[in-house]
């Protein structure tokens, strides 16, 4: 794999990565467990930890939480490891997307193994009804996969059909006669 391949990701993943840990680490020292502060009518700033999946999916499953979802979190990354090595060098908003993602999920792993836990932050409500909080590498993943999807409709051409299975004409082949 060539670095010219690999700098679109690193571009994407390395700001990524130090803004969220940087983020986390501000809202760590300026706010207590479960206290919120509230920024305007729509968004207040949470500290959550939050030991489940996305959306604190299977939080309080027991002990050795952190431990199991960041090692949940390595494996995930594999299959986008093989998408990131398929993608051809020219499909630059692919691997930059990959490292979007990369960079979100590598904040995350960090935070379970640092504190058992991942650092939510960013609270968004209407009135009572609030989203569940989450933090800028939950909105890096989310952005990085839309942005892959976007790729992979904007740089794939539709096959061209031939009436033969496979999209190719086989040798010797002749119209049907009527």
């Amino acid at each position: 794999m060539s670095l010219k391949k690999l700098t679109p990701a690193l571009w994407a993943a390395l700001p990524v990565f130090l803004l969220d840990l940087g983020s986390k680490e501000l809202v760590l020292r300026g706010l207590q467990l479960e206290e919120s502060r509230e920024l305007c009518s729509f968004f207040n700033l949470v500290l959550v930890m939050n030991s489940g999946a996305a959306f604190s999916l299977f939080a309080g499953d027991g002990g050795g939480q952190g431990l199991k979802m960041a090692l949940l979190s390595l494996f995930a990354l594999v299959p986008l490891g093989v998408l990131f090595y398929l993608a051809r060098k020219e499909e630059r908003l692919q691997i930059a997307s990959l490292g979007l993602v990369f960079g979100g999920a590598w904040g995350n792993i960090l935070d379970r193994l640092r504190h058992g836990a991942v650092v939510d932050f960013l609270d968004f409500h209407l009135g009572d009804r609030h989203w569940p909080a989450f933090n800028l590498a939950d909105v890096a993943v989310v952005l990085g996969l839309a942005f892959f999807l976007l790729s992979l409709v904007l740089t794939r051409s539709p096959r061209k059909f031939s009436g033969q299975a496979g999209g190719k004409k086989r040798e010797g082949s002749r119209k049907p006669s009527r």
